[in-house]
């Protein structure tokens, strides 16, 4: 669409000449995400302030222009790809940690802030905030609560939405909010704080964020078991849930992940049919039990082996080898479909035996790896050509049709975007998706926050 001038006028009033992008160049730079989807926007502004949020907002809706808030664009679903065109607003420049109080374990950050420098600011208080993605190096605070980001810690500390106590943002009708507050108690009105993480920008844009933080444990310990099967490694997981010791990380990698992994980590992989990565922490005093009990419940049927880490080299050895599985499954199939389903997770080794039945049948490859210390398996379809992603496609929705009867749900921690909006009405019945509707139209009446995003066209639910 052309921007009206005098929207483009206000925008520049508001966000200073350099503040507002609207060069072919620039707008294409803004227009994709880790999705590969792409769609160019008609101007991006780069935010500062709170009050420069509102200005924008309350100019778009008189407008009718669409907005799309954008963290780094590390989003695999198309949830920050502006695909109705209007303005994109980066958040890099609105970065700022701006305290932390480690008396009541919280810091308050603007949402351009990278999850990484956080961490690293944290570490000198001995506090840490939970959420830990992959790629955690590059992805903001805003993204991470744009669509409830997790990692391997979530198993333990919980996601996102658990880990965060107030928010401050601007909704869709130009209205300012302050939500919850720094406290871990709370029950005053409707939770407006976890209604908006997860939300994907299509109900409001969150400028500040007060984050829950958690003491670092003073001892850690990374256990390897390897199986002859993934029937075997996923019966493991379920044992280990079951007993009373939670680990603080629980990763599966399948056979196809273990050789993907070893090309990447070397002989610190091991040849098996799969792995368990196992991490537990805590007091050093109270630590060696729960690795007793983790291992116990390890222990069974298709084991192969099962050891302690022996130093910090081995550790990093693994989890670079398990973080680099991602971007070397897109080197293997540029056109991977990468789906993080959960399922509860005595029902772990259904799904894998599922999609290994289905990836027999559909002739497609498919890896499976993940969080499954609660159920969150990411299942990678792999195809190699354009007849095998056809073959995908129609895969992939037998698999959610399996999540699903399995009491599952479609994401854990990637968001729906447009990847899996149209799929949305198996996860969710009728009733839940006119709530959602309706809550949508009161955040946003005119329809300008990320549309297209989320919610299924109403059309799909028919």
């Amino acid at each position: 669409m052309d921007l009206p001038g005098a929207l483009i006028d206000t925008l520049r009033a508001s966000f200073g000449e350099d503040g507002v992008a609207t060069d072919q160049a620039v707008r294409i730079v803004y227009g994709y995400d880790n999705s590969r989807r792409e769609a160019t926007p008609d101007a991006v502004v780069f935010a500062k302030t709170h009050e420069q949020i509102v200005a924008l907002v309350r100019a778009c809706r008189a407008h009718r222009v669409p907005i799309v808030a954008r963290g780094r664009g590390t989003n695999t679903t198309g949830a920050s790809v502006p695909i109705a065109g209007g303005i994109v607003v980066s958040f890099e420049r609105m970065n700022r940690i701006v305290r932390i109080d480690p008396a009541n374990r919280i810091a308050v950050v603007e949402p351009g802030v990278l999850n990484a420098d956080l961490q690293r600011a944290l570490e000198s208080h001995a506090l840490f905030w939970p959420p830990d993605p992959t790629s955690a190096p590059y992805c903001t605070i805003g993204g991470n609560l744009a669509c409830n980001a997790g990692g391997p810690r979530a198993v333990k500390y919980g996601a996102t939405r658990d880990n965060v106590l107030a928010v401050r943002a601007v909704a869709g009708s130009g209205e300012e909010l302050r939500a919850g507050t720094p406290t871990t108690k709370g029950a005053t009105g409707y939770d407006l704080t976890r209604l908006l993480i997860g939300s994907e920008g299509t109900l409001a844009i969150i400028t500040e964020a007060t984050l829950k933080l958690t003491p670092l444990a003073s001892a850690k310990r990374t256990l390897r078991a390897t199986y002859t099967d993934v029937e075997s490694a996923a019966a493991a997981v379920a044992r280990i849930m079951a007993q009373p010791s939670t680990p603080c990380a629980l990763e599966f990698l399948d056979g196809e992940s273990l050789r993907l992994a070893r090309a990447q980590g070397g002989d610190a992989i091991p040849e098996a049919g799969a792995m368990l990565i196992v991490e537990a922490d805590g007091n050093e005093a109270t630590l060696s039990s729960a690795v007793d009990a983790i291992s116990r419940a390890a222990r069974g049927s298709g084991l192969i082996d099962l050891s302690v880490a022996a130093n910090a080299d081995d550790v990093a050895q693994l989890w670079a080898a398990r973080k680099a599985l991602s971007p070397a499954l897109r080197t293997l199939s540029p056109k991977k479909i990468n789906e993080d389903v959960v399922v509860p997770v005595s029902r772990v080794p259904e799904l894998v035996a599922a999609t290994r039945e289905l990836s027999a049948r559909y002739s497609v490859p498919i890896v499976c790896f993940g969080h499954a210390g609660n159920g969150n398996v990411h299942v990678n379809l792999l195809p190699r050509d354009d007849a095998e992603l056809a073959r995908a496609h129609e895969c992939l929705g037998e698999i959610f049709d399996v999540v699903i009867r399995l009491e599952g749900t479609l994401s854990g921690e990637h968001g729906i975007g447009l990847a899996k909006r149209d799929f949305m009405p198996r996860a969710l019945d009728a009733g839940a998706l006119a709530l959602m509707r309706r809550v949508k139209d009161a955040f946003d009446p005119d329809g300008i926050m990320n549309p297209g995003k989320l919610l299924p066209a109403q059309t799909a639910e028919m």
